[in-house]
């Protein structure tokens, strides 16, 4: 059984959604992939739907959603994108807070460094759960 990776910021809207995305172009094979957060914002961020649209070719608007915590299954693995406030709590086996800037209100450039940022910490994620060097007992 593949474990669950819960991608967490506040809002929901940005960086823990792209991470949702690429967690499931990526590591599909390895873990489920979702994303959640304690408040929502009426839709996700444009220009990240935009951006990872013209990177990667998924529409977030047709395949993800801004969600609460409660409204996600119970996961394994906990990410916090890096809140800048309070994080989110959220019961998991293992956690990281990967302290990512978000790029709202800020250039294409800045969004697509955080893109690829994230693109990779997915990538070495997948790695280090098919190494088993993440304790998910």
């Amino acid at each position: 059984m593949k474990p669950k990776v819960a991608f967490i910021c506040v809002h929901n809207s940005c960086r823990s959604q792209i991470a949702e995305a690429l967690g499931k172009l990526f590591a599909s094979d390895v873990f489920k992939s979702y994303s959640a957060g304690t408040g929502l914002k009426p839709e996700i961020n444009q220009d990240a739907v935009r951006i990872v649209k013209d990177l990667y070719n998924i529409n977030m608007n047709e395949t993800h959603y801004p969600k609460l915590i409660k409204d996600i299954p119970e996961v394994d693995i906990v990410i916090k994108m890096g809140c800048n406030v309070v994080c989110p709590y959220l019961l998991s086996k293992y956690e990281e807070d990967w302290r990512l800037d978000d790029p709202t209100g800020k250039s294409d450039k800045e969004f697509k460094k955080i893109i690829m940022i994230i693109e990779g910490k997915i990538k070495k994620l997948a790695e280090k759960i098919k190494e088993g060097e993440i304790d998910l007992n």
